[in-house]
């Protein structure tokens, strides 16, 4: 048998296998449409022909063959690459090193739902390639009868292509944190994990009894690597001080919390921390490469603010 025909037959299956999942993942979505909308017009959308989202003024946003939907208005070059989202999603996969924040979320989750039989929502602002969302909603759903629905954004195309690519059953979409394609108080949750925030959108979006759950590191996140990459000792020291203050301002504040605790990571995990995280930008590539070791441990610190729309 030639190899052309068995390598045509090949990309056959794989285009195939491609536009089953598009159609799963667009399908998912037509169930939950109601949230959308327009961030052209801000009119109601609903899925046409399992190919594109289109609202009552016919704006157009079409399916990408991984099943997310592009809803920016204007091209915005991320300095985020495919292999940083790479390396982080590697990251998850490979260690435990996110696995006591993921829960500590999906537990302040828990205790909110309590015996409520609705479904909920989630919103992920800034989910970069989906592995936190994908997490937690795992956690909420196998602990809880009732379904809680995964909804992630970022303003990155490469982050949420590698998500729908990955995590089945959430809608994925690339949009602008600033101007969400969502109609007002459409979700239970808002998780914002080491990402910028737009507090208007926030409460735009929250349930009137929802709640926002905000990441923000702490003095001693990722120490061992700030203290070996800078060039300025400075730099080594970190206050989140005026994020809280501008947390607390928009939102009562539930509860804040600190989650802090260190991680032994072997070479492999030690190599996708140094690509995943913007504090390599700013130093020089033998820094770099001498602090990947054998392993080393390393150290997360984090503040969680817990907070609601204010009465």
């Amino acid at each position: 048998m030639p190899f052309s025909f068995i390598k045509k037959r090949m990309n056959e299956v794989t285009s195939l296998l491609q536009e089953n999942k598009r159609i799963m993942n667009v399908s998912f979505v037509r169930n939950y449409e109601s949230i959308f909308a327009c961030p052209i017009c801000h009119s109601s959308m609903k899925v046409s022909d399992l190919k594109s989202l289109i609202c009552l003024n016919l704006h157009t946003f079409d399916f990408a063959k991984q099943g997310y939907i592009n809803l920016t208005t204007r091209y915005v070059k991320s300095k985020y690459s495919k292999e940083l989202f790479e390396a982080r999603r590697k990251l998850f996969n490979e260690s435990d090193f996110f696995e006591s924040l993921s829960q500590t979320i999906a537990n302040v989750i828990k205790n909110h739902i309590g015996k409520t039989k609705k479904a909920s929502s989630i919103l992920d602002m800034g989910c970069g390639e989906g592995s936190h969302l994908d997490t937690i909603c795992n956690i909420v759903n196998s602990e809880h009868s009732h379904k809680v629905i995964g909804v992630g954004i970022d303003l990155s195309k490469e982050g949420i292509l590698i998500a729908a690519k990955n995590y089945s059953e959430h809608i994925w979409a690339v949009a602008d944190l600033a101007n969400t394609p969502f109609k007002q108080a459409q979700f239970d949750y808002i998780v914002n994990i080491l990402s910028p925030s737009n507090y208007a959108e926030f409460n735009r979006l929250l349930h009137e009894d929802g709640l926002v759950i905000k990441v923000v590191p702490q003095s001693g996140y990722l120490i061992e690597l700030r203290e070996h990459l800078s060039l300025k000792p400075e730099k080594t020291s970190y206050s989140n001080k005026e994020i809280v203050e501008r947390f607390t301002e928009s939102f009562q504040l539930v509860d804040i919390s600190r989650l802090s605790y260190k991680a032994r990571l072997n070479k492999s995990s030690l190599q996708s921390l140094v690509q995943m995280t913007p504090l390599t930008w700013g130093t020089t590539e033998e820094r770099v490469k001498s602090f990947i070791k054998d392993s080393a441990q390393i150290t997360i610190d984090f503040d969680l603010l817990v907070g609601k729309k204010q009465v």
